[in-house]
């Protein structure tokens, strides 16, 4: 059994794509079926009859590898048999350190990568899964000609790398955002590259995999006091002190809404030399 935060349970042909990180390797994982495109059917990847959901810590049945599948997806493990089983579940800032600030987003700015390009890359730096810090997220609703509408996402990473214009495929993600609601804050986001599939004019004319947000985590005002305690290097008795002679309280859960917008901002305002 192989246990993974996951990360991503987004839209693939009519059932769903898993993935996640491994708990013991800090590595990708991509459960894969036998099905020709590697889909996750209901029936396999429900857990006491619900969806797996991002955060959930999930324990799978997974071979080491997955032969049939996408020769350059290394993050991709063969499902077996047996039964999965949800074991916890992490805070969102526990994700911190499985971010990935490269340059560049799953191997260059563009909306694609050329299955060439991947197929010449080192089998260790074929990365076909990257967690972004997202510093902002905008999205956008476009309607198709069968009348569906289409989301798409321009994420600006913490790096000063972005993503322009991507497909989201996250199922609870594309429901809120139907109900009109529209991320104010950071987000961690799970970027995934497609199947290969042409045409790909961005990608001149080779056969292409795109980017997919395949995961959206918003990270709340009190989780971003987290992140930028962090960033400062202030211990939880650091923060404890500094509400107590602020406001004359000892946790961030007894802030006000406008206490703890004042913290956040005033961590935010303050370098690392400070």
């Amino acid at each position: 059994m192989t246990q993974i935060i996951c990360l991503a349970n987004s839209w693939k042909h009519g059932e769903r794509c898993i993935a996640g990180i491994d708990l013991m390797t800090g590595n990708w994982i991509r459960p894969v079926s036998d099905l020709s495109d590697g889909r996750v059917p209901w029936f396999v990847r429900m857990v006491d009859g619900q969806e797996p959901q991002l955060l959930d810590i999930l324990d799978i049945p997974l071979a080491d590898t997955a032969s049939s599948h996408w020769d350059f997806a290394r993050e991709n493990h063969s499902i077996l048999p047996g039964e999965w089983r949800r074991v916890g579940r992490l805070q969102v800032t526990d994700l911190l350190p499985y971010c990935d600030y490269r340059n560049s987003i799953l191997h260059n700015p563009d909306r694609c990568v050329t299955v060439p390009y991947l197929r010449a890359l080192p089998p260790g730096d074929r990365q076909t899964l990257q967690l972004v810090y997202a510093k902002e997220l905008s999205v956008q609703g476009i309607f198709k000609l069968s009348g569906r509408r289409k989301w798409q996402a321009t994420l600006n990473g913490a790096s000063g790398h972005s993503l322009v214009n991507v497909t989201i495929t996250d199922p609870v993600f594309v429901e809120r955002l139907e109900t009109g609601y529209r991320p104010q804050h950071p987000c961690l986001v799970t970027v995934s590259l497609s199947l290969p599939f042409r045409p790909a004019q961005e990608c001149e004319q080779d056969e292409a995999c795109w980017k997919l947000i395949a995961g959206v985590i918003e990270l709340s005002e009190a989780d971003l006091v987290l992140v930028e305690m962090q960033r400062l290097g202030w211990t939880i008795q650091q923060g404890r002190d500094y509400l107590q002679q602020v406001y004359g309280k000892r946790s961030r859960q007894q802030l006000t809404p406008t206490e703890l917008t004042d913290f956040l901002q005033h961590l935010q305002s303050r370098s690392l030399i400070s």
